[in-house]
């Protein structure tokens, strides 16, 4: 079982994700206000006050909330924000404190052996997970408001002629990955890393998964290197380093690749001595052996991939639980590494030439380029 996450700082990673359907490509900009870690302490939201402007989004299912809120507005004319509520899952070890002793119920339906309450459980175990987006964008509000989908194929030339340049254009801020890098955020977080800056990389849980249960756990492994942004620019060249992700993952760490045991106080360094420089013995060597040492998940219970589009433009590699069914894991977006390794082998400009399909929003300036387009 993880260790409890603390808090994480306010800026964007792939919290779209969780109940995004497709990433769209005109809201990857975060402003990051600040940066630091997160504590146990109490902490305090970033603004006063919330005057619910509109609910941008809603899932019964997800149990997940969207709304925009005016903020700070007793100081002037107030801020956009905002906030997604969600329910947390619940913890086994826990649940059983809810029935214990005299809970607090209201009847809701009874007939012959079944019935139904609404329980209300004591403070500890009733958090709901709170993500801010403050100070919000229109880019955010629409990023956040429902939209419908719509499946594009994008051609090696679609991507070299508009894809590339329509992402060139855009203000495509990833400074919160920086921070992450440079350990100015969420230094305390970080599962696993190699830190040599051309090679070296961060694993890191996501911030939908709250690491108190296995059922959806997911991490992403981030490289150090700058450059790779995305399917698109893999080549052969790249294919130690993913071999490596996939392959020394799969099987129980060996000599060589020996993860010793961790506490949280040195695991850090434990990991970082635990793998060796170089492409092809860096870039994420070791890292499902980092996952089966903390999280005893072996390799053939996990989902391994990339997205694209990716929420972000710089490499990184999904890790979710097999049994998950994590947003963005559908077939329009994301592929498995081992398949992304076969084409390469096979074509090393296989992810130049080959046509993509993914979803895009329907207020997407790429679908509408695209479009056009494919019409010429």
């Amino acid at each position: 079982m993880a260790d409890a996450a603390p808090p994480p700082s306010k800026r964007k990673r792939e919290v779209a994700a969780a109940g995004e359907d497709a990433p769209g490509t005109e809201v990857k900009e975060a402003k990051v206000a600040g940066v630091g870690n997160g504590t146990a302490a109490p902490a305090h939201l970033p603004f006063s006050g919330f005057r619910v402007q509109k609910v941008l989004r809603e899932s019964a299912r997800d149990k997940i909330l969207f709304l925009h809120g005016k903020v700070n507005e007793a100081s002037g004319d107030g801020e956009d924000a905002i906030v997604i509520l969600e329910k947390t899952p619940f913890q086994v070890e826990q649940v059983a404190q809810l029935l214990t002793g005299s809970p607090e119920l209201q009847l809701q339906f009874s007939n012959d052996i079944y019935s139904t309450y609404h329980l209300f459980p004591p403070r500890q175990l009733s958090d709901v997970k709170t993500t801010v987006v403050y100070p919000a964008t229109e880019k955010h509000l629409q990023k956040y408001l429902r939209q419908d989908l719509h499946l594009v194929r994008e051609t090696g030339g679609d991507y070299k002629n508009v894809t590339l340049p329509h992402l060139e254009s855009q203000s495509l801020s990833i400074q919160w990955v920086y921070n992450i890098l440079d350990k100015k955020a969420e230094a305390d977080r970080i599962v696993f890393e190699n830190p040599d800056p051309a090679d070296g990389f961060v694993l890191i849980p996501d911030l939908k998964w709250n690491q108190q249960q296995l059922d959806d756990l997911y991490l992403i492994a981030i490289c150090h290197r700058r450059g790779i942004r995305s399917l698109r620019d893999l080549t052969a060249e790249h294919l130690p380093l993913l071999r490596n992700i996939l392959r020394e993952g799969q099987k129980e760490p060996q000599l060589g690749c020996h993860l010793p045991a961790l506490n949280p106080q040195r695991e850090g360094r434990d990991l970082q001595r635990a793998v060796g420089r170089g492409l092809c013995v860096g870039f994420i060597r070791c890292l499902k052996e980092a996952i089966l040492q903390r999280y005893q998940v072996k390799g053939d219970r996990l989902r391994v991939y990339l997205h694209y589009l990716p929420s972000y433009y710089h490499l990184h590699v999904h890790f979710t639980a097999l049994g998950f069914e994590a947003p963005g894991s559908g077939v329009e977006r994301a592929h498995l590494l081992a398949e992304v390794i076969e084409n390469l082998e096979r074509d090393p400009e296989h992810y130049q030439r080959r046509t993509l399909t993914f979803a895009l929003r329907a207020d997407d300036p790429l679908l509408r380029l695209l479009q056009e387009a494919q019409k010429s």
